[in-house]
C-alpha cells in the first residue's frame, strides 16, 4: 500500500514527505521502506586567533542551491590581518546563506545552512535544465529568415524608378554645378559633431569604494607608528659588486641541487642578523604600559619582510634567521610571500617580529624612507640598483650601487648606533666574507 502511494507521487511531494519528522518507517508487500529525515547543518564562523573578534564575510564562493562537498570552501571571512576561509562541514546542498557579503559577523556566528540529505538529488538537477532548452532554440531560427529575406529584396526595388528623371538633368546646364555643390555641404555638417567629440571624451567619473579590513588595519597602525615612535632616518650607499658576482658565480648550481633561486634578501637578512650583534638595541623594543616604560633586548632575530599583495601590505616572519643559512633564509621567503599573495598566511606567520626589510628596490624605488612596524625599533629599506660613477682607488668607475634606509625609533636607538649599524650592513655587503668572520 505505502509503495503504490509513493509512486504516484511526484518527486517534489517524495521529498517534503520525507521532512517530516512523524513519517520514519513503513512497510509493504516488497519490503521495508526507511524514510530518512532531512537533516541541516549549520555552517559557523571559522576560528579567529586570540587578537581577532569579528571579519567581514568577503566572498560567497557557493550560492544557495549549489552542492557542495565535506571539505570544500564555500565563503572567505575577511579579517585584520588574514583571510580565513570557510569550511563546509558536510556534503549536500547548500540552503540559505544567514549573512551577505560585506556583513560583519562574530565569534560562532551562524553563516549558512547545508542540507546534507540532498546531496544526491544536487547532480540529477543540472542534466534536466538543458533538455528543456534544446527544442526552444530552433523555433526562433526558422520563424526569423522567411521574413526577413522578401523585406530586403523590395528596397532596392525604389531606386529603378531613379533613371527616368535624369535625362531632364542635362536642359539646365547651369543648375549642374549646384547639385555638386550640395554633397560637399554635407559632409562638412557631419564633421562638425566630430570637432566636438574631444570635449565629450573626457571624463570626470568618481568611484568611491569602502576600504577592506586589512587596508584599515594597515591604516590604523602606520599612523600608530608615526604617532609614537620618534622616527628618523639614516641613509648611505653600498657598492653591489660582490654580492653580484658571487650570486652569478653560485645560483645555477644552488638551484639544480636545491630548487631555490639565490637572491640579494638573503644578504641582507645575514648582514642585519650579524650587524644586530654588535647593535642589539636595533633588534629591540619597547614595551610597558603608558607608551613603554621597558627595553626589551633580544639574542634572536626573526625577521619580517614586506609582501605587497592585492589587499595590502603583510609581514610574514622568518623565524630564528640569525641561524639560516643563505639557502634557507631564501626557501622562506619564498614559501611566505608565496602564501601571503595566495591569501594562504596564518595569524602565526605574521606574529612576533623583531626586525623588518622593506624591498621597494623590486618596484624600481631609487630613495625612500620606511615606516617602522611597532613594537620593533628599526626597519631597513632597500632600492634599486643602478650603475653610477664612484671614484675606487682614485679612479672614476661605474659600479652597481644601492642606496639604504635605516629608519629606527630614537626613543631606543641614537644616532651613533644607528649609523654604526648601517655601515655594518654596508661593509657586510660590500665584502661577503666579513659575515663569516662576524
Amino acid at each position: 500500500m505505502y509503495s503504490k502511494f509513493i509512486a504516484r507521487l511526484p518527486s517534489q511531494l517524495v521529498h517534503k514527505a520525507v521532512a517530516k519528522p512523524g513519517m520514519l518507517r513503513g512497510r509493504s508487500s516488497a519490503g521495508v521502506l526507511l524514510f530518512k529525515r532531512l537533516a541541516s547543518i549549520k555552517v559557523k564562523t571559522p576560528q579567529f586567533p586570540e587578537s581577532i573578534s569579528e571579519g567581514t564575510l568577503a566572498q560567497w564562493i557557493k550560492k544557495p542551491g549549489e552542492h557542495v562537498e565535506k571539505d570544500e570552501e564555500i565563503a572567505s571571512v575577511e579579517t585584520d590581518k588574514i583571510d580565513a576561509p570557510v569550511i563546509a562541514p558536510s556534503a549536500g546542498l547548500l540552503k540559505e546563506c544567514l549573512v551577505e557579503e560585506g556583513d560583519t559577523i562574530g565569534i560562532d556566528q551562524d553563516i549558512a545552512i547545508i542540507d546534507d540529505s540532498a546531496a544526491g538529488s544536487a547532480s540529477a538537477q543540472p542534466e534536466a535544465a538543458p533538455k528543456a532548452e534544446e527544442p526552444a532554440a530552433p523555433v526562433k531560427e526558422e520563424v526569423k529568415p522567411e521574413p526577413a529575406a522578401p523585406k530586403q529584396q523590395e528596397a532596392p526595388a525604389a531606386p529603378t524608378p531613379a533613371p527616368t528623371p535624369a535625362p531632364a538633368a542635362p536642359r539646365q546646364e547651369p543648375a549642374a554645378p549646384a547639385a555638386p555643390a550640395a554633397p560637399k555641404s554635407q559632409p562638412k555638417v557631419e564633421a562638425s559633431p566630430a570637432a566636438s567629440a574631444p570635449s565629450v571624451a573626457f571624463s570626470r567619473k568618481e568611484e568611491r569604494v569602502k576600504m577592506n579590513r586589512m587596508r584599515l588595519r594597515i591604516a590604523e597602525r602606520l599612523k600608530e607608528s608615526q604617532n609614537r615612535a620618534a622616527s628618523l632616518t639614516t641613509f648611505n650607499e653600498c657598492d653591489m659588486s660582490a654580492v653580484i658576482a658571487l650570486r652569478k658565480k653560485y645560483k645555477d648550481e644552488i638551484l639544480k641541487e636545491t630548487g631555490v633561486k639565490l637572491g640579494f634578501m638573503s644578504f641582507f637578512t645575514k648582514a642585519c642578523t650579524q650587524a644586530a650583534k654588535t647593535i642589539p638595541a636595533v633588534n629591540g623594543s619597547i614595551e610597558g604600559p603608558n607608551g613603554g616604560d621597558t627595553i626589551v633586548y633580544r639574542d634572536y632575530c626573526d625577521l619580517s619582510v614586506a609582501v605587497a599583495t592585492p589587499k595590502g601590505l603583510v609581514t610574514p616572519v622568518v623565524r630564528n634567521a640569525e641561524s639560516l643559512s643563505l639557502v634557507e633564509i631564501e626557501r622562506s621567503i619564498a614559501e611566505l610571500s608565496s602564501r601571503a599573495r595566495n591569501g594562504k598566511l596564518t595569524i602565526e606567520d605574521m606574529a612576533g617580529g623583531t626586525f623588518t626589510i622593506s624591498n621597494g628596490g623590486v618596484f624600481g624605488s631609487l630613495y625612500g624612507t620606511p615606516i617602522i612596524n611597532l613594537p620593533q625599533t628599526a626597519v631597513l629599506g632597500l632600492h634599486a640598483i643602478k650603475e653610477r660613477a664612484v671614484v675606487v682607488n682614485g679612479q672614476v668607475v661605474p659600479r652597481p650601487m644601492m642606496y639604504l634606509a635605516l629608519t629606527y625609533d630614537h626613543r631606543l636607538v641614537d644616532g651613533r648606533e644607528a649609523v654604526t649599524f648601517l655601515k655594518l650592513v654596508k661593509e657586510f655587503i660590500e665584502d661577503p666574507a666579513k659575515m663569516l668572520l662576524a
